[in-house]
């Protein structure tokens, strides 16, 4: 790697940055974004915000601008860039050899890389995915069949490319979720039923276990019945649920 600016290795983070990886080397092939937008199939915005989530990743500028010539110019890699992806190939390698190791002896899949300071990651399935220009509804599916909806930008849709019957993490914040004994229904509001697992008066917080077996944390309001081993609802707006592929 260069020695003058080293990449930070946040950027490799999880495999599924490949997406923005594949941008990266298609924008070292082609000198130019819009010509690495089409062939990876996502829009030319999708493209620049792949280039810019794995420069502020990196710590370094991962493109610089060419002036002139044939084409009126384009863009072409910084060496930080190619030191980029020359790791991530090198990680990949990596990976390939632990999976064939471990070789299926998991019985569930790992999510060792994932750090977050969001306490609710439920598993789920993508069972369907919006189309439109703008926000996109994401409908999932909790192991039970429980329906769950997210609302994401056309480009994370893209850059994740999501699509039926990827398994996903489903995060959000304890604060974002609701708990009471009953809450009426509205459009964009996840409701989730389950059964307290346990509840504090003093922090107002309490656990919900779903009918998966999944739990989800939450807020009960002062005045709210809730009680212990008895079923409540966690409502849940569907703009604050966020999708993390795990493997």
């Amino acid at each position: 790697m260069s020695d003058k600016t080293p990449v930070r290795p946040d950027a490799l983070g999880d495999r599924h940055a490949d997406k923005r990886l594949d941008i990266l080397r298609r924008i070292a092939t082609a000198g130019s974004i819009s010509e690495a937008a089409r062939g990876a199939g996502v829009s030319y915005k999708a493209a620049w915000q792949a280039v810019e989530t794995l420069t502020n990743l990196a710590g370094t500028p991962l493109l610089e601008k060419v002036v002139g010539g044939a084409g009126g110019g384009g863009a072409r890699l910084t060496q930080a860039g190619i030191d980029l992806l020359q790791a991530a190939d090198r990680l990949q390698s990596a990976r390939s050899a632990l999976s064939r190791e471990l070789d299926g002896s998991q019985r569930a899949p790992l999510t060792l890389g994932l750090r977050t300071s969001m306490r609710n990651q439920l598993r789920c399935t993508i069972t369907a995915v919006g189309k439109g220009k703008g926000v996109q509804r994401v409908s999932l599916a909790l192991p039970d069949g429980t329906p769950l909806h997210a609302r994401l930008s056309r480009e994370s849709v893209e850059l994740l490319a999501l699509r039926p019957g990827l398994p996903v993490l489903a995060l959000c914040k304890a604060a974002a979720v609701t708990l009471a004994p009953d809450i009426a229904p509205r459009e964009g509001l996840n409701l989730l039923a389950g059964t307290v697992a346990r509840r504090s008066a003093a922090t107002l917080e309490a656990s919900l276990t779903l009918g998966c077996g999944q739990q989800l944390v939450g807020y009960f309001a002062p005045e709210a019945a809730l009680r212990t081993a008895r079923p409540a609802v966690a409502a849940l707006e569907e703009s604050a649920v966020v999708l993390a592929l795990t493997d």
